[in-house]
């Protein structure tokens, strides 16, 4: 929605990053964060291409702290959860970063070699704090969303805090 501040985690080359940066707008902004650097120039070559300024194009791993806690509205991830191997800590990251009654939203689709199937991806998003809301779609092309919820506590973050 207009105002708000997304992120895509594996943006690729934008294909729904860029249409997302233009729906924030007025006011709002989008950032991509990818570990591929091919990706990240491709993604800014195409969004100077198609005129769009409030969008950021940032390299790094999911499982890394990049931003500021509870600074994103929405955060998303379409066909890449199951590219990354420490699952649950990117979505912890994620936790982190998404505002109290923010929204996680991942999609999946079978025939992608990482599919992760329905069961998967609510063990993985509750195990670190979300709380789901809804699937849509099929058992092969879905996608499920979550919300952080105000008053909770992620677990994994409760770790990773013990931990430091």
């Amino acid at each position: 929605r207009p105002g708000q501040r997304v992120l895509e985690v594996g943006p690729g080359p934008g294909r729904l990053l860029l249409r997302a940066a233009q729906q924030v707008l007025p006011g709002g902004e989008a950032a991509g964060l990818d570990i591929q650097a091919g990706m990240i120039e491709r993604l800014n070559r195409r969004a100077k291409q198609a005129g769009i300024a409030n969008l950021s194009a940032i390299l790094g791993d999911a499982t890394q702290s990049h931003f500021p806690p509870e600074c994103f509205d929405v955060i998303f991830l379409c066909t890449v959860l199951g590219e990354i191997p420490e699952r649950e800590v990117a979505l912890s990251q994620c936790y982190q970063a998404l505002k109290p009654g923010g929204r996680l939203s991942i999609t999946e689709l079978f025939p992608d070699p990482h599919f992760q199937r329905h069961a998967t991806v609510r063990r993985l998003a509750e195990s670190v704090g979300f709380t789901f809301m809804e699937v849509r779609g099929s058992w092969y092309f879905f996608t499920m969303n979550f919300t952080k919820d105000p008053a909770s506590k992620s677990p994994a973050s409760e770790a990773l805090k013990k931990e430091l």
